[in-house]
């Protein structure tokens, strides 16, 4: 694109701020935009990519434009055209992965592959690493593939190569067999013609470190780089960058280091925050007008991060017109149960004053929090769906230990017995299968009932038939202690002993850690019930309800998942310690990662735009017995003038939960302490906001609407107007 003869129409200028049109026009040099929460980033990014092009300093070929999603590409490709009122062709603008694997098919041949190599999904990287390890003698049972799988990411992730793994990197996985390992895997690779994701950023930086020729062809290339997102980069993404900024050093990189919360996925927060070290003489310019929020939100939010040491430092100003708005309510609860009971009264109460569902979020540190959420939407009508995940009991975990459960409670149910028969892995293979099957179908008896009788003769192999033996005796001695023990007690049990719950111990995916709170989570939520089969009934009847609404719906998601999204109503539940900010990551990463469980927080403050509502807990209830949660420090940090505090629950000596499996206590190092403002005055739980009585018309989400016939204690006896008679506990329905 030749420069134009006339200048160019600078209406897009005219929509920037001045801190905006300052990173839009300072072209030269490397530049570093820190964008605030809510800021205009997008805006500043696609506007500079604009201009480069509306004023001639590059054709559209010679600018490369990193992002983190396709979605993310996407919107900026839409908007440049937007801008210059014409599409775009010929762009380098995509995700780091798509844009290393157009470099590296340019180059594969220099790295052993041709320009046809197959990336490989999660699923095929993992069957063969499997055959890796199996070559090389290696217990899959005590060394997961998936474990290995997750040192071999973290090496890519930092620009590793086998043969080039430090000290400080060795891993003692697999017998110490770890880099032997990674090279047999790669020389597979290389055989099969193929790569994985983390190989395509690993190769194409190894290509441009050790290929001066390569390298000056991109330096001639790109003469201006720009990057999205660049507080969540990870090493071998910050080596391909700094490898192809040498030429003309005209990198511009927009972040937040106040928002970098993806340390276990590899983002190293230091490559944000040594931008000005790595690139000298480079610029810094602050967005700090956020058309988003209210004041009130900005300023809790900015006293909060301030506590961090490790940030560049800004402060958030509201461009809003209507920047006063409400402080941030904090609220303080006696269990969980009333903090399900707050969130949906108030969403009520906002969609009655007009708030569409669709602008409420609710937020919580771990996914696990979601159920108690769930249930009370769902017993209120109120439409929603889990964002970036699935409802608490459609997780893959949940229905597993249903399943169990089904199994204790209901010999004759074959597809429990299905599902729970192998899992976790017992050798039963197809033979075995099949042969259970066929014997079930020849005497006309369930799937359980056949199996004992073919564990009674040779059909099928003696590893198989010992370990279905093993099953069968585990769920006659569970039965048998249900009476005595309880249901909550003999359901951990299940899933300890069935080796369901080591299983996922020995997972070490990074989904392992939140399934096992998930279970955990489940006991939990089975304490509310007086018999396992009451529990069961309640499952069925929250899993059966339609969930095809149309329409706007509340949003229900992890903090972690919210990044980037904002809503006029937010609800941040669950800020105790040990949960908030959670233990493990404490545990794990020290100052460090407190630092970011704060940014965390940060982040959730700056999704709402009008009301922030926090809440905390004093109670949780572990295998049915109530315990003490302390108040996250995180409450006191926020700025007084800023909140406004409100319930009163007595602080309680704290008593930490033991797991409610063996694999160790949470615990906390702090000591209690107590919140002055608002400080909780009730010893006693509170009653229950309803009271029933004969005749008083209540409504159920998949009953109906009906009359109360009967009352014993927190169980109704009901007449619905079209499903009959029914005994239902008294928190499923609502007085109408």
């Amino acid at each position: 694109m030749s420069a134009p003869s006339a200048p160019p129409p600078h209406d897009y200028l005219a929509r920037l701020n001045s801190e905006q049109r300052e990173a839009v026009e300072t072209l030269d040099g490397p530049l570093l935009v820190l964008a605030g929460a809510g800021t205009g980033k997008t805006r500043v990014l696609t506007t500079r990519f604009a201009h480069l092009l509306m004023t001639g300093r590059a054709q559209p070929h010679q600018v490369l434009s990193v992002t983190f999603t396709n979605k993310a590409a996407r919107e900026m490709r839409e908007r440049v055209g937007t801008i210059i009122d014409r599409p775009v062709e010929g762009l380098w603008l995509g995700t780091f992965h798509a844009l290393a694997a157009r470099m590296l098919r340019r180059h594969a041949e220099l790295v052993g592959l041709t320009s046809s190599f197959t990336i490989l999904d999660t699923d095929d990287q993992t069957r063969l690493l499997k055959q890796v390890m199996e070559a090389e003698g290696i217990d899959l049972k005590r060394w997961p593939a998936n474990g290995m799988m997750a040192i071999l990411q973290r090496w890519k992730d930092r620009g590793l190569t086998p043969g080039r793994i430090p000290v400080a990197e060795t891993s003692d996985y697999a017998d110490n067999r770890a880099e032997k390992l990674y090279a047999a895997y790669q020389a597979r690779l290389v055989t099969l013609n193929a790569c994985d994701f983390g190989d395509l950023l690993l190769h194409i930086t190894e290509i441009l470190r050790t290929n001066a020729e390569v390298l000056e062809r991109y330096h001639r290339m790109f003469r201006y780089i720009l990057v999205d997102e660049y507080q969540d980069t990870n090493l071998v993404q910050y080596l391909w960058l700094r490898l192809l900024a040498q030429g003309h050093k005209n990198i511009c990189c927009v972040g937040d280091d106040d928002q970098s919360i993806y340390s276990w996925r590899g983002a190293e927060i230091e490559n944000i925050l040594r931008f000005e070290r790595d690139f000298p003489g480079a610029v810094t310019v602050r967005l700090e007008s956020n058309y988003r929020s209210t004041q009130h939100i900005l300023s809790a939010a900015s006293g909060l991060i301030a506590r961090n040491e490790g940030r560049l430092g800004k402060t958030l100003r509201s461009g809003r017109k209507d920047a006063s708005g409400e402080k941030v309510r904090v609220v303080s609860l006696w269990d969980s149960e009333e903090e399900a009971r707050m969130v949906g009264g108030r969403i009520e109460a906002a969609r009655r004053e007009g708030q569409q569902p669709g602008e409420i979020a609710i937020l919580v540190r771990a996914g696990f929090q979601t159920r108690s959420f769930e249930e009370r939407l769902i017993t209120l009508a109120i439409p929603y769906r889990v964002y970036g995940g699935a409802k608490f009991y459609e997780r893959l975990e949940i229905r597993d230990a249903i399943a169990y459960f089904r199994a204790l409670s209901q010999p004759a149910d074959d597809l429990a017995f299905e599902r729970i028969v192998n899992t976790p892995k017992r050798g039963l293979g197809d033979t075995a299968m099949a042969a259970l099957h066929r014997l079930a179908r020849e005497q006309q008896v369930p799937l359980r009932f056949a199996a004992e009788r073919l564990i009674e003769g040779d059909a099928i192999r003696p590893r198989p038939r010992a370990a279905l033996r093993e099953l069968l005796q585990g769920l006659a001695r569970w039965n048998a202690a249900l009476e005595k023990e309880g249901h909550v007690v003999v359901a951990a049990q299940v899933l300890e002993e069935s080796g369901y719950v080591e299983m996922w111990r020995a997972d070490r995916s990074l989904e392992a850690p939140g399934r096992l709170d998930n279970l955990k989570e489940l006991l939990r939520a089975m304490a509310e019930f007086a018999t396992l089969g009451a529990f069961l009934e309640h499952i069925a009847l929250v899993m059966d309800v339609d969930d095809a609404a149309e329409g706007e719906k509340v949003s229900l998601m992890t903090l972690h998942a919210a990044k980037g999204l904002e809503f006029e109503m937010v609800f941040l539940p669950g800020w105790e310690e040990g949960l908030f900010p959670s233990q493990r990551s404490l545990d794990e990463g020290g100052a460090k990662a407190l630092e970011e469980e704060r940014r965390l927080a940060y982040v959730g403050i700056t999704r709402a735009k009008r009301l922030c509502i926090i809440s905390h807990a004093a109670n949780r209830r572990i295998y049915g017995n109530w315990t003490s949660s302390i108040p996250s420090r995180f409450l006191d940090e926020l700025p007084e003038a800023e909140i406004t505090r409100e319930g009163g629950v007595k602080q309680q000596r704290p008593v930490m939960p033991s797991s409610v499996f063996a694999a160790g206590a949470l615990s906390s190092t702090r000591r209690p302490r107590v919140i002055e403002a608002g400080a909780w005055e009730v010893d006693q739980r509170p009653e229950a906001e309803k009271a029933f009585q004969r005749g008083t018309r209540v409504f159920h989400q998949k009953f109906g609407y009906g009359r109360v016939t009967g009352v014993d204690d927190d169980k109704l006896d009901i007449e619905f107007e079209k499903a009959g008679a029914k005994r239902l506990f008294s928190r499923f329905v609502e007085p109408v």
